[in-house]
């Protein structure tokens, strides 16, 4: 009996949050920490142009952390490669890059390109709170207010596109402003929706999206923005949500860095990503706490 109470205890802590007479009941109780936004088009703590520079500036770094193996690229795009050789000498402190020195680059990971690009790198560990598992935390470095510090991977679906069944007893759906929801579940049939609509969305060798965040080892270190937690009385929000549409101009080379792909891909859209963005400034050692709740007036 005890084990089946603590099994419906933890059903209900990942079920609450969507439960609209707890929802109701805890508005009010967690004021402090709600952020509310005027009008949809006012949900910015930062700007757009920020999370695009951030998201630009982290990407081309991981690209020409692993240039030795984007040949395939850059054979179809000449008139770029040339930019990121340079990038990459002065990465390397020499005068002149090319192809076969290039292979000998010291390639680090992921959390080192993002410590050495941003100054910070966050990791999944097991949350400080007692019944949340696993959760989000500062591991090195130091993050200042205002700053993009993860996002929020998965398939994105537009209103009216069928859920249902990538729903039933999933916690890490996320509902944008505008009714926009995304599936950050990285297991099950939401992980196999995503990986078929990213292969489905592949052009040659340019992949459209990433898949790696569905594994342990993610290639874009920021996409595990799905496990960051609620907050509480206790643990206030030092991190908030922000909605992004990725733009049309954004390099077709970078989009594989790009944890999120559309569900149906016959609408022309721009793509709608999640950011995660600083409320505070957040030391090593911190964990990572937002807020379900958008208040929209």
């Amino acid at each position: 009996s005890a084990a089946m109470l603590r099994s419906l205890r933890r059903r209900w802590d990942g079920y609450k949050y969507r439960f609209v007479p707890w929802l109701a009941l805890n508005l009010r109780r967690k004021r402090r920490t709600l952020r509310y936004v005027p009008e949809s088009s006012q949900d910015k703590i930062i700007s757009d142009e920020d999370v695009c520079e951030t998201l630009l500036k982290i990407f081309r770094a991981l690209f020409v952390n692993d240039f030795s193996r984007q040949a395939h690229i850059l054979a179809l795009l000449p008139e770029i490669r040339c930019k990121y050789v340079e990038l990459l000498a002065a990465e390397q402190n020499q005068s002149e890059v090319n192809s076969c020195n290039a292979q000998s680059q010291h390639v680090f990971s992921p959390e080192e390109v993002l410590f050495n690009t941003l100054g910070f790198t966050i990791t999944r560990d097991r949350s400080s709170l007692l019944s949340a598992g696993t959760g989000v935390f500062v591991t090195k470095g130091f993050v200042p207010k205002g700053t993009l510090i993860s996002m929020y991977p998965g398939t994105v679906y537009r209103k009216h596109e069928p859920i249902l069944f990538q729903s039933l007893g999933n916690p890490f759906i996320f509902r944008c402003i505008d009714g926009v929801l995304i599936d950050g579940n990285d297991k099950g049939l939401s992980r196999s929706v995503y990986r078929s609509c990213s292969r489905r969305d592949q052009l040659g060798p340019f992949q459209m999206s990433d898949e790696s965040w569905l594994t342990s080892a993610p290639q874009n270190p920021l996409a595990v923005g799905q496990y960051v937690n609620n907050c509480s009385h206790e643990k206030a929000a030092n991190v908030c949500y922000q909605e992004f549409d990725v733009p049309g101009y954004f390099p077709v080379e970078l989009k594989q860095y790009l944890p999120n792909i559309v569900y149906s891909h016959d609408i022309e859209s721009h793509l709608r990503c999640v950011v995660l963005v600083t409320l505070r400034d957040i030391k090593q050692g911190e964990e990572l706490f937002s807020n379900y709740y958008t208040v929209v007036n």
